[in-house]
């Protein structure tokens, strides 16, 4: 890691100031977006976040069988309340998770009992 951190001081130097800006200014998003698929391919399949008061994703589709698991990583607890009562979560609280294995397809809408704002859906084929 030193020896690439060297290299690019190195590559750095060459450029007038202008030049670094410049470069700065077109690998700065590439680097952004490298950094956000690392967040985004970090989340397990089947696993729906709950954060800044939503479901993400909001809608997931799935095959019968399969185990949904919901994560909060809000810092306020919220639930998972199925609308036909099919399932319902207790209060997670920061980093507590719910699993739910759907047995049969159908659509399955959810909310937070707590916060019925929040709203997603599960889609099972």
């Amino acid at each position: 890691m030193q020896t690439l951190m060297n290299q690019l001081r190195l590559a750095t130097l060459r450029f007038a100031p202008g030049r670094a800006v410049l470069v700065a200014m077109l690998l700065g998003p590439l680097v952004g977006a490298f950094v956000a698929y690392g967040a985004i391919a970090a989340q397990e399949p089947n696993e729906v976040i709950i954060d800044n008061f939503t479901f993400g994703p909001q809608e997931l589709t799935v095959a019968v069988g399969t185990t949904v698991k919901w994560v909060n990583h809000d810092d306020i607890p919220h639930n998972v309340v199925n609308k036909d009562k099919l399932f319902r979560s207790k209060a997670l609280d920061t980093d507590d998770s719910y699993s739910f294995t759907f047995a049969s397809a159908g659509t399955y809408d959810y909310f937070c009992g707590l916060h019925p704002h929040m709203q997603g859906k599960i889609i099972v084929k």
